[in-house]
């Protein structure tokens, strides 16, 4: 039972809830962006390209025939590289990596202006003890007499 207790403050620590809130968020965030990339960027980019769809650039590695779409190649059962679903995939990432990387400057520069606004403080002097007074005054004393 020792180690449901300890499995139990492990679980409710406020790190892994932050932690457990980061991954869902960053999922919902991540087919936001698939949604950006596939239905929103590549659409006009296809365009601008002789109308080409990125999701159906591939090369057929094994199989009989010749395809127009990448699903009818995977339908026929042909091997195929898909070099435009990575393509897709790499701008998805770019995106996710800026959007993080504008995040985390946004935090590093809140944290920073806290710091610069926050008053310097300077540890109390700590209380000098009688007794070290009371030789001090003694040393001082005998000072003019050497």
């Amino acid at each position: 039972m020792a180690i449901m207790k300890e499995f139990r403050e492990f679980a409710v620590r406020g790190n892994v809830v932050d932690m457990a809130v980061g991954i869902i968020i960053g999922g919902a965030f991540t087919t936001i962006v698939k949604s950006l990339v596939s239905d929103v960027l590549m659409p006009p980019i296809g365009l601008l390209l002789a109308d080409v769809d990125f999701a159906d650039l591939f090369v057929v590695l094994k199989g009989q025939g010749s395809f127009t779409t990448l699903a009818e190649a995977q339908a026929a059962g042909a091997v195929t590289l898909n070099y435009g679903l990575f393509i897709n995939n790499v701008i998805s990432f770019l995106i996710v990596a800026w959007a993080t990387f504008l995040l985390v400057r946004g935090l590093n520069r809140m944290k920073r202006r806290e710091e610069e606004a926050a008053p310097v403080s300077t540890p109390p002097t700590p209380e000098i003890p009688e007794d070290i007074i009371l030789l001090r005054e003694i040393r001082d004393s005998l000072k003019p007499r050497a």
